[in-house]
């Protein structure tokens, strides 16, 4: 007797799961373009939105065309050329994810023409594979081909290194947490793709595929919509205790809450270390090696710091009493003839390239033209004229 009239219920069962996958593949589609595109609508509409929230905007919109081009339906009765542009879009959701990644993580990031080249590049050899090169004889067939193959292993790698640059020093806790399920979740996503679209012919999916391809963008669409809604949510801090010379001018719009008792004993002491003991001037100053000195748990030194005084990054809080101290230095007429270098290594900083940078962003001048500036304020150098 055959097999499958043995099991009449099952051969049923698995032949209406089956007919019923184009169903749950658009259902699940639809969701992730819900997702995605209701609070990207949201987001473009606020006035001077931040370098992190464009791209994340940007990476949205790129995931949702992904999705569309990447239905079985559209990859096999789309005429390739039709298809090319949104395919190329889709190769270059890489980069995208590697920009994010940086916009995310980097309170200092700033958008770059490579940026935008690297994500052009990656388009075009999408859009140039789909519409002409693939399974064609062209000599340049393999090299676009391996270059497109290339592109998603190389983002996720960048997106690794953005994320894990400076988790040491981020100060945000639900940051700090995203960076490593961001990174997985990413990661995993993307070589997975490309491992199956390796090993189908013409590097299309299967219908068992595209579902899996599809939940797995509804996982990454949740975290990026989560991400959006964060980065479009005004930060401020819960109160200022002791701010430090970066956050000192910053105002607050409410009272800031009565302090803990122990979170007030911990913010002098913390203040005591770094004005009078001047513990920023301390070479590889680390919060670890701080929480240390202040007999606390790291946790507790980073929240204070985050929460309390209002700063994201570790280095950026130490940054401002390092440039504090040298502008101090640069202002005083009795270090005029001090090198600029040597009040760059007594401030903190380890070398003059990073001090220059750093004191440009922070005051708009180099230390150079501040000293100028203040030698002419308070007239050192002009010619006395005679009474």
């Amino acid at each position: 007797m055959p097999v499958e009239l043995q099991h009449p219920h099952a051969a049923s069962t698995v032949l209406l799961l089956t007919s019923a996958l184009p169903l749950i593949d658009a259902a699940l589609r639809g969701s992730v373009l819900a997702l995605l595109l209701l609070p990207t609508v949201a987001l473009l509409r606020r006035k001077a939105p931040s370098a992190a929230t464009r791209v994340a905007v940007a990476m949205a919109l790129g995931l949702a065309v992904q999705v569309i081009s990447s239905t079985p339906w559209f990859e096999a009765s789309v005429p390739r050329l039709w298809q090319a542009p949104l395919v190329g879009v889709s190769v270059a959701n890489a980069v995208l994810f590697w920009v994010f990644a940086a916009a995310l993580f980097d309170d200092g990031f700033r958008l770059r023409a490579l940026h935008g080249l690297a994500w052009l590049g990656a388009a075009t050899v999408g859009t140039l594979n789909c519409a002409w090169l693939a399974g064609s004889d062209s000599a340049w067939a393999p090299v676009t081909m391996t270059a497109q193959r290339l592109i998603a292993p190389v983002g996720a790698v960048l997106a690794v290194w953005a994320a894990l640059a400076h988790a040491r020093s981020d100060l945000v806790e639900g940051r700090r947490r995203l960076r490593h399920l961001l990174v997985a979740v990413g990661v995993v996503y993307t070589l997975a793709q490309l491992a199956a679209r390796l090993a189908s012919p013409y590097g299309r999916l299967s219908e068992t595929s595209a579902l899996v391809d599809v939940l797995a963008q509804l996982c990454i669409a949740a975290i990026a919509v989560w991400e959006l809604l964060e980065l479009s949510r005004p930060v401020a801090p819960a109160g200022l205790l002791h701010p430090g010379p970066a956050a000192a001018a910053r105002p607050t719009s409410t009272a800031p809450p009565e302090p803990a008792p122990a979170e007030e004993r911990l913010a002098d002491a913390l203040r005591l270390v770094m004005e009078e003991g001047h513990a920023y001037r301390r070479e590889n100053l680390g919060i670890a090696n701080l929480a240390a000195q202040l007999a606390v748990p790291e946790y507790r030194l980073r929240r204070l710091i985050n929460q309390r005084l209002g700063h994201r990054n570790f280095n950026a809080y130490v940054n401002g009493y390092r440039l504090a101290a040298a502008r101090a230095a640069l202002a005083d007429p009795t270090q005029c003839a001090r090198p600029i270098l040597s009040i760059a290594l007594e401030s903190g900083f380890q070398s003059i390239g990073p001090f220059n940078r750093a004191f440009k962003a922070d005051t708009g001048c180099t230390p150079s033209e501040f000293r100028q500036q203040h030698r002419a304020d308070s007239g050192i150098g002009q010619p006395q004229t005679a009474p």
